[in-house]
């Protein structure tokens, strides 16, 4: 399950938001995985990827529905600011909203916590 903060909702609906990073202490997701959000319904995950957050560039942050890579690091330093000083790896989860039910027929139940 992904949990966003309410005010993301709007854009996840309606495809404005695309993606999310999440701080871990490892993968805890994979491509090909569906997802929950609540207050959205079924996901299905399109790339996890590692990345650094000093690397984002802004059109990185577009897609995560910030205008800039530093309103983006703004607010993940405010949500995740203890598991930046644990040293947790930052991955970007990229979703789409499935269109077709069967798109989620062959992928795990989104309960799945096998570590990829």
């Amino acid at each position: 399950m992904l949990l966003f903060k309410r005010k993301f909702l709007d854009a996840i609906r309606s495809g404005q938001k695309t993606q999310t990073i999440r701080l871990w202490p490892y993968r805890r997701m994979r491509a090909g995985q569906r997802s929950y959000i609540p207050g959205v319904g079924p996901v299905l995950i399109t790339e996890v990827a590692e990345l650094r957050l000093e690397d984002l560039t802004d059109a990185d942050a577009l897609p995560d529905g910030f205008p800039t890579a530093d309103a983006l690091r703004q607010e993940l330093r405010a949500i995740y600011g203890p598991q930046l000083a644990d040293g947790h790896r930052a991955f970007r989860v990229a979703f789409r909203l499935p269109a077709p039910a069967d798109d989620l027929a062959d992928s795990p139940p989104p309960n799945d916590r096998r570590r990829g």
